[in-house]
């Protein structure tokens, strides 16, 4: 059931996000979610009670749209940016879904300690896309910069505490932009998460510009290719 009384701050809206009812608090000022989380809210598969993290959760549409796609007992969504948490959670009352989905502020860096190894069943994450080089102009957007760019953590940083974060023969679940799937792969492996799944992603006839992959962590060697998602 939806809760009504959920106060919207300066510059927030509610957008309806198209699935049995559900909605979502964003602020215009901040960075929105785009196609690539809802192509991985689609991507990623959950099994009845298992437990999953979004990290960088952002709005938190991530877990919100899994809680309506799959039968997983409980998510959590891990944002390091106060106002952007503080929406996610907002979000998360206005569809009453609190017995489903939590929402906490803290670094991607630190959450295996926050959260203890082997806590999770599977971890999904749309991590900023951008490594950050010394002479780049940053946008003075707190929210969007971290977003966009590694500023807080790398993607390096990300696939460690994914692996320390899931159980033996958990799975990762990750969209990243199509020029840097070396990048995934190479850190997925250094992290003992075996790529499994990989599907390409293009807007109509275009080259592909992101991939969705899922790693499982101590899997056997063995990638299957999806046919490409066309938007």
């Amino acid at each position: 059931m939806n809760n009504t009384d959920v106060i919207l701050l300066p510059g927030e809206r509610v957008d309806d996000l198209q699935l049995n009812g559900l909605r979502i608090i964003q602020n215009p000022s901040l960075f929105r979610f785009g196609a690539d989380a809802v192509c991985l809210a689609n991507f990623a598969k959950a099994k009845k009670r298992e437990t999953a993290l979004d990290l960088g959760t952002g709005s938190g549409v991530i877990p919100i749209l899994m809680s309506a796609k799959t039968e997983a007992r409980f998510f959590t969504g891990l944002e390091i940016h106060p106002e952007t948490a503080g929406m996610a959670r907002r979000s998360v009352l206005l569809n009453g879904l609190e017995g489903r989905i939590r929402i906490d502020t803290g670094d991607i860096k630190t959450a295996p300690a926050l959260y203890g190894t082997g806590a999770f069943d599977l971890v999904t994450v749309n991590p900023p896309y951008i490594p950050r080089s010394a002479d780049e102009k940053l946008n003075a957007n707190a929210a969007l910069t971290i977003a966009r760019h590694e500023i807080y953590c790398r993607l390096s940083d990300i696939v460690s505490s994914s692996a320390l974060l899931l159980k033996p023969g958990g799975r990762l679940y990750i969209v990243h932009r199509a020029d840097r799937l070396a990048d995934v792969f190479e850190a997925l492996r250094a992290n003992n998460l075996e790529p499994k799944i990989l599907q390409l992603v293009q807007h109509g006839e275009k080259k592909p510009s992101l991939i969705l992959a899922e790693a499982a962590l101590g899997g056997k060697p063995g990638l299957d290719v999806l046919p490409p998602l066309r938007l």
